[in-house]
């Protein structure tokens, strides 16, 4: 599969169906640590040293998924852990633009 954190999220409006499971396990099989949720979304918990930094990778998190015009559910909790979802809201599923957002934010937020 082609590197995802080179491709670039495409408005998804809906009337398109969600990826099917096989598919979107091929997707995450290129992701580390990202784990499928529901079947609809995918998840991956952070751990920093303390808030600050927690708050600092939110932060940057924000910024690619601004860039991206793709946005993650947040959450940050514990004072040093940060769970992100990714979801395609418009198709209640996961499309491609999910696993392009969790490469960019592995690659670039970190």
């Amino acid at each position: 599969m082609e590197d995802l954190a080179q491709k670039k999220c495409v408005p998804c409006e809906g009337g398109v169906p969600p990826l099917d499971e096989p598919t979107a396990r091929r997707y995450l099989a290129s992701l580390t640590g990202w784990n499928l949720a529901d079947g609809k979304r995918i998840r991956k918990e952070f751990a920093f040293k303390d808030f600050a930094r927690a708050l600092a990778f939110v932060n940057r998190v924000g910024a690619i998924a601004e860039a991206e015009g793709h946005h993650p559910d947040i959450l940050i909790h514990s004072w040093n852990r940060v769970r992100l979802e990714i979801t395609t809201h418009a198709i209640d599923g996961l499309s491609e633009n999910d696993f392009i957002l969790a490469a960019k934010i592995d690659r670039d937020a970190q």
